[in-house]
């Protein structure tokens, strides 16, 4: 995929700032309730020019609830919100031209084509791009005589991507853009959202892949139960786990003959027979000094591995430990 003349309640924990950059998305206690059922428990967000935001969490966190309000589809309870400036739904008028929307589920009518569902789509956005570009970019070409009935459900979302396309945003909201896609596809279009994105545009989106997220954020936020339960930089969020080591001691070896742990960074840490597990907060400087340890004593470490924590890790832990909290 190529670009072509891209333009441009309780607080949550916080990691990064954006001290000096350009403010295109913000939200301030956004609330939104359904018939007595709280969706979005006041969240505070900040989304910067040219970035890449993340928003994730389980099924019924509230993603996409807060998105819609973002683009305009519905108004919060209360709370405030400003896109580009203005209220996306007040000034809808202003706003709507300058933002792309990929929905979850399209709804275009089946029984048109691509290259007619695009047409027609590009009919009501001001500034369009020309259609065969958008359909380029999404590897879609080829099916451009197909007619939306016969598409795949992969190719529906590269549809999806391509309307999203078509008038140039400066800001591009995309909930879930890789579902159904299969590998090779999910990477061309990653591939294809990090063009955006050096080209200046900012871009929102929710996903289930959390590989995704680590993959093309700059920023985070995991949602739980309608409140915000961490953000800041994907290395950052990551790091605030504990990394792990595994290694197997030689014979005649025990835990008690390793140097003192904890001054390592150690935090937990377990063995059976000669099998060593380590939790440890500075990784670099647990594994140099085990592996010092063991040239000096000239002894091997089998199987030795040594790992960050990954965001699913962070992900899981996070989802766990607000459960057994007991926040609904």
């Amino acid at each position: 995929m190529r670009t072509h003349d891209m333009p441009h309640s309780s607080r949550p924990r916080r990691a990064g700032n954006l001290e000096g950059m350009d403010t295109v998305i913000e939200t301030a206690d956004l609330r939104r309730h359904y018939k007595g059922f709280e969706a979005v428990r006041g969240i505070d967000l900040t989304v910067a020019r040219g970035e890449l935001f993340a928003l994730l969490g389980t099924n019924g966190a509230g993603k996409t609830s807060t998105l819609e309000v973002l683009e305009g589809q519905a108004t919060p309870t209360s709370g405030t919100v400003r896109v580009l400036g203005g209220d996306p739904y007040r000034d809808r008028a202003a706003v709507r031209p300058r933002i792309g929307v990929m929905l979850q589920e399209g709804g275009f009518p089946t029984e048109l084509t691509v290259t007619e569902t695009a047409r027609m789509w590009a009919g009501c956005t001001s500034g369009a791009r020309p259609v065969p570009e958008a359909l380029e970019l999404t590897r879609l070409t080829q099916r451009r005589a197909v007619r939306v009935k016969q598409l795949s459900g992969g190719e529906r979302r590269r549809l999806d991507l391509a309307l999203a396309l078509l008038g140039r945003p400066e800001v591009l909201f995309l909930d879930e853009p890789t579902t159904g896609l299969d590998a090779q596809s999910r990477h061309e279009t990653w591939e294809l959202i990090r063009e955006l994105k050096e080209q200046g545009t900012t871009v929102l989106l929710t996903t289930h892949y959390l590989e995704e997220a680590e993959q093309l954020a700059d920023r985070l936020a995991i949602m739980h139960a309608g409140r915000i339960a961490t953000s800041g930089r994907v290395a950052d969020v990551v790091a605030e786990r504990p990394s792990r080591m595994s290694f197997e001691l030689p014979l005649d070896y025990f835990l008690g003959d390793l140097p003192p742990l904890a001054p390592l960074g150690v935090t937990r840490q377990e063995n059976a027979g000669r099998t060593v597990k380590l939790e440890t907060a500075d990784l670099q400087r647990t594994a140099t000094a085990l592996l010092l340890w063991a040239r000096d004593k000239d002894v091997a470490l089998s199987g030795f591995d040594a790992r960050s924590a990954t965001l699913e890790e962070a992900f899981m832990e996070i989802a766990k430990g607000l459960e057994s909290e007991g926040t609904r």
